[in-house]
C-alpha cells in the first residue's frame, strides 16, 4: 500500500510503500509517550526504506533517546532515529540501521486512510505512565516488553500481508 504523510504544518511530506499498514501495534514506553504519543503510546508502522520518498528534507531534525539499562550506570545513545519536523515538531517516522530495509512511519503522521485493525497488540506496557488506561479488547495481546512476533508477523498471521 502507498502512504502518503506530512507534519502539521505542512514543510515535509514524504510517501512510502508498506505491506504493513494496520495501526495495530501501541508502545507505551517513555520514549514514544513523550516524542509522540499525546494518549500515553504511539502507534508506528512498517515500510520500505528504500521506498521512502521526503519533500521539504530541510525541515527535518532527528532525535536519538538516550537510554539506561536496568543496573548500568551510564546512559548510551540509541541508533533508532526519530525524525520530526524542526518548524512544528510532528513526529513522522523512526528509522534504525540495525534493520536497514525498514522505516517506521508514526500513523498519525499518515494522510492516506489506513485499514482498521481486527485487534491491538499493546507493548512496552512496564514503562506506561501510571496515568494512562490500556484499553485492551478480548482479543488483543498485552506484554511488558516486546512481543516476539513482528508486524510482518502479526499482519501474516491475520492473513493482512502485502495490501496494494
Amino acid at each position: 500500500m502507498q502512504l502518503e504523510g506530512s507534519c502539521h504544518c505542512g514543510a515535509v511530506h514524504f510517501s512510502l510503500h508498506s505491506a504493513t499498514p494496520y495501526p495495530y501495534q501501541r508502545c507505551y514506553c517513555s520514549i514514544c509517550r513523550k516524542t509522540q504519543g499525546g494518549g500515553g503510546y504511539a502507534i508506528n508502522l512498517g515500510g520500505d526504506a528504500a521506498s521512502l520518498k521526503v519533500r521539504g528534507a530541510d525541515e527535518v531534525s532527528v532525535y536519538h533517546a538516550k537510554l539506561k539499562n536496568p543496573g548500568e550506570q551510564r546512559t548510551h545513545t540509541s541508533t533508532a532515529a526519530r525524525h520530526f519536523c524542526r518548524r512544528c515538531g510532528s513526529a513522522l517516522w523512526l528509522y534504525d540501521p540495525t534493520w536497514p530495509e525498514l522505516v517506521h512511519p508514526f500513523a498519525s503522521a499518515i494522510d492516506t486512510p489506513l485499514p482498521t485493525p481486527p485487534e491491538h497488540t499493546h507493548l512496552m506496557l512496564e514503562f506506561k505512565a501510571p496515568w494512562v488506561e490500556v484499553h485492551a479488547a478480548k482479543k488483543d495481546k498485552q506484554f511488558a516488553i516486546y512481543p516476539e512476533e513482528s508486524i510482518a508477523e502479526w499482519h501474516e498471521r491475520l492473513g493482512l500481508g502485502n495490501p496494494d
